[in-house]
């Protein structure tokens, strides 16, 4: 029902774009989020964006380098992510929730992940 896809092998100051195509059932009526999870440590959230569009939300650590927004006609949610940081090396998870959170519990439907990997 979610599907993520864009992962992969970057260098620091790259950038990456993730992809995450959802069921119509499921993105219509939903806010959707990005959140990762890092090597050893728990899930954490990453942006999110209303289901308008109209409204974003960014963690600090990634503000004014990730940009989500989403394509309604498409059903499809993106993370465009510029100037990589090994730091943000994780597996990203796409999420729908009734409204937009910053917190993982709020998220219901997840999609399966994919890797970025930020070489130094």
């Amino acid at each position: 029902q979610l599907q993520a896809f864009g992962g992969g092998l970057v260098q620091a100051g790259g950038s990456l774009r993730l992809s995450c195509a959802a069921s119509g059932r499921i993105f219509s009526g939903s806010a959707m989020g990005w959140l990762r999870q890092a090597p050893g440590e728990g899930r954490e959230f990453v942006a999110a964006i209303n289901w308008s569009g109209g409204s974003t939300y960014y963690a600090d650590s990634v503000k004014g380098r990730f940009t989500i927004s989403r394509d309604r006609a498409k059903n499809t949610v993106y993370l465009q992510m510029n100037s990589l940081k090994p730091e943000d090396t994780a597996i990203y998870y796409c999420a729908a929730a009734p409204k937009s959170s910053r917190a993982t519990y709020d998220y219901n439907y997840w999609g399966q992940g994919t890797q970025v990997t930020v070489s130094s």
